[in-house]
């Protein structure tokens, strides 16, 4: 195994017909797999993570991987000049989505495989930030993964860019401030803008390792995260771990 990577928590080195397991690319500092990563201990599923930000390189070889997650970041989806990798992020999305491995792309995760099926990327929109709430399209009610949604209700969001759909997707969740908030390509390739990763844990965290970012658009953050994860977490925390438990059972 290359050094490069990382091995999930949960189990030593893969064996086939055994564990399920599937490449992670953390494209930016401090992202973290949250809640992917604690449905997939419970369900003795492994992974191995590529941090990209830090100049690993991606796997040549992804026989091994029985799907794969690509994880937000502040960069856009466009930034290749200043992030190289995101071309070859890019052509690994295409090659497991080609070979019927699930994708699920979160944020910029979502907005690069947007990028990839030719949809555009619509940068700098009004900021989108805190626990808010996602409905499901008619197709998401009835979609493997975005079922979970229910009715809908509060997940976590960050983000100022957004995309359009490429052509063959599948719409499947919208928020009163973002259309394209989810949809599939193909069986089990997924694109989800809002951080149903981002746990309670997660934010807290996200709020004070970016505290200086967070402040610059959302200056009482600090004073309202006690209060909104109070009213938000709970539920937002239920909604992830259905939406994880539901795409990591299509491995």
């Amino acid at each position: 195994m290359s050094r490069a990577f990382k091995q999930g928590d949960t189990a030593g080195f893969w064996r086939a017909g055994d564990t399920m397991t599937f490449l992670v690319i953390e494209n930016y500092k401090n992202t973290e797999l949250g809640t992917i990563a604690r449905i997939a201990r419970e369900s003795a599923q492994d992974w191995t993570t590529v941090e990209t930000h830090l100049g690993e390189p991606l796997p040549q070889d992804i026989e091994r991987y029985d799907g794969l997650v690509v994880l937000g970041g502040a960069q856009n989806a466009l930034a290749d000049e200043d992030y190289p990798h995101m071309p070859d992020v890019c052509s690994l999305i295409r090659l497991f989505h080609e070979l019927d491995r699930p994708v699920m792309g979160i944020c910029l995760g979502a907005q690069l495989i947007a990028r990839t099926f030719g949809a555009s990327n619509i940068l700098d929109k009004p900021i989108e930030f805190g626990w808010r709430d996602v409905v499901p399209s008619a197709e998401g009610r009835s979609d493997t993964v975005l079922k979970e949604l229910g009715n809908g209700g509060p997940v976590f969001h960050w983000h100022t860019d957004t995309m359009t759909l490429p052509e063959g997707a599948v719409h499947l969740a919208e928020s009163a401030m973002t259309p394209n908030q989810a949809f599939r390509l193909g069986r089990a390739t997924y694109a989800v803008q809002f951080h149903f990763e981002t746990g309670r844990d997660e934010v807290r965290n996200w709020t004070e390792v970016f505290a200086e970012e967070i402040v610059d658009h959302t200056p009482d953050w600090h004073l309202r995260f006690e209060d909104e994860a109070g009213r938000h977490a709970d539920t937002a925390d239920e909604i992830g771990s259905a939406l994880a438990r539901a795409w990591l059972s299509l491995l």
